[in-house]
C-alpha cells in the first residue's frame, strides 16, 4: 500500500471512528405536554394525598454505551402545583410551602448518571423554594426508541424518589391532639418523561 492510499485509509478510519462515538450520544428535549411529576405525602397519618407539578421542560443527553456520560437537566412550573382541591392548592402556592410568587420554579441538574444490572440511577441537585439539595432517581434505562406518526424519534423516562420536605425550608406544620403531624415529612415523588429527539 502507498503512502497516499495509506493515508487515506488512515484518514476514513479514523473518521468512522469519530462518527461511531459521536453516534452513541443522543440529545432529547422533554415533551412538556406528556411529562408530569407527581408526589404523595401523608395526612395526618391516617391517608395520602396525591398531587402533581407540570409544566416539565429541559433536555437530556444519553449516551446508549455508556450511561455515565449522560446527563439531564429540567425545570418545572411551581404554579401548576395540583391536588385537585382549590383550597389546598392554594395553600400549597402560598408562602406556607411552594411561595410560587417568589420561588415560580423546581430545577434538577444532574451530576451523575450510573446504569448497572438493568436500572438507572441519576444523581443531581434538586432545588425547591430556593434551597439546593443532593437527590438520587431510581429508574429504568430509557424505552426503545419509536418514531411517533409525525416523525419524530420519542423514547420515555421513569424515576422514583423519597425527600424530606423541611430539607427544602418547607417547614409549615400542625400538629393533632394526638401529636400527629397534620402533613407528613415525607414526600415520595415519581417523575414520568416523554422525550423528543432533537433533530
Amino acid at each position: 500500500m502507498n503512502r497516499r492510499l495509506f493515508t487515506a485509509a488512515l484518514s476514513a478510519a479514523l473518521l468512522f471512528s469519530g462518527v461511531s462515538a459521536f453516534a452513541q450520544s443522543s440529545s432529547w428535549v422533554i415533551d412538556k405536554n406528556h411529562s408530569q411529576v407527581n408526589f404523595q405525602v401523608r395526612h395526618m397519618g391516617v391517608s395520602n394525598v396525591r398531587g402533581s407539578i407540570s409544566g416539565v421542560t429541559g433536555t437530556v443527553v444519553w449516551d446508549e454505551k455508556d450511561p455515565s456520560k449522560s446527563s439531564v437537566e429540567a425545570t418545572m412550573d411551581a404554579t401548576t402545583v395540583s391536588t385537585n382541591n382549590d383550597a389546598r392548592d392554594k395553600h400549597l402556592k402560598s408562602p406556607d410551602f411552594f411561595n410560587v410568587e417568589k420561588f415560580s420554579t423546581l430545577t434538577f441538574k444532574s451530576t451523575a448518571v450510573t446504569g448497572t444490572n438493568g436500572k438507572l440511577q441519576v444523581i443531581g441537585d434538586l432545588t425547591i423554594h430556593g434551597t439546593t439539595r443532593e437527590v438520587t432517581l431510581d429508574g429504568d434505562p430509557l424505552t426503545p426508541e419509536i418514531s411517533d406518526p409525525w416523525g419524530n424519534a420519542r423514547r420515555g423516562f421513569s424515576a422514583t424518589t423519597s425527600i424530606n420536605r423541611k430539607d427544602f425550608n418547607l417547614t409549615y406544620n400542625n400538629l393533632l391532639k394526638s401529636g400527629e403531624a397534620v402533613v407528613g415529612d415525607t414526600v415520595k415523588i415519581q417523575v414520568d418523561a416523554e422525550l423528543v429527539k432533537k433533530k
